[in-house]
This record gives C-alpha cells, sequence and structure tokens, in this order.
C-alpha cells in the first residue's frame, strides 16, 4: 500500500516563505513523475508544480520565479520551496505521486492529504 504523507504547510505573511515536503511510503513500486497541486476555496483544483524522475520540471505561470520544486528519488520524497507568498497562493495544498508497478507500463496516481498555506497579515 503506498500512502503520501505531507508536511510544512501553515500561516505566514505576505512576502514570506514556506517549504512542503511530501514523502511516499511503501516498497515495490517506482515513481514517474511527482508534484503539487492546489485547491483555493471556490476554485478547481490546478496544478502547481511537477517534476519528472530525470528532473525536467514544470510550473504554472503564476508561480514561476516564486517556488521550486525538488525530490529525492532515493527517499521517494517531494519538496515544494514556496518564496514571495501572495495572498492569493492561499489553498490546501496536495501532492501527487505517479506509481509504477514493476512489469508495468501504467502509473497510478495517488494523493497526500493535502495541507494548509494560508498567506495573510
Amino acid at each position: 500500500q503506498v500512502q503520501l504523507v505531507e508536511s510544512g504547510g501553515g500561516l505566514v505573511q505576505p512576502g514570506g516563505s514556506l517549504r512542503l515536503s511530501c514523502a511516499a511510503s511503501g516498497s515495490g513500486f517506482s515513481i514517474s513523475v511527482m508534484g503539487w497541486y492546489r485547491q483555493a476555496p471556490g476554485k478547481q483544483r490546478e496544478s502547481v508544480a511537477s517534476m519528472t524522475r530525470g528532473g525536467n520540471t514544470n510550473y504554472v505561470d503564476s508561480v514561476k520565479g516564486r517556488f521550486t520544486i525538488s525530490r529525492d528519488n532515493a527517499k521517494n520524497t517531494v519538496y515544494l520551496q514556496m518564496n514571495s507568498l501572495k495572498p492569493e497562493d492561499t489553498a490546501v495544498y496536495y501532492c501527487n505521486a505517479d506509481i509504477v508497478r514493476p512489469g508495468t507500463t501504467y502509473f497510478t496516481r495517488y494523493w497526500g492529504q493535502g495541507t494548509q498555506v494560508t498567506v495573510s497579515s
């Protein structure tokens, strides 16, 4: 069974920084893409950043230059460093991991439980 456990959310003032972490537990699998989504009240969930196992990254335009995604493949962990935070970054942040089982070519997407990020003075 795969579980994703997130940490690092909280309340921060505008212009501040937070670092989110998400660790995948379990065995017998590899992870292709890991990433972060967010969902603000009354809005659809959107992809914030993603990273392939080989290190290719993708960001939504609104966070480019402010957020940095990274991952430690040995620890099955993905991070999101968020700098210059704005009130509009307030949302529940969810990590995801695309799990591939040996002998298969398809993935199953797993989700973390979500962590609240609130940017407010």
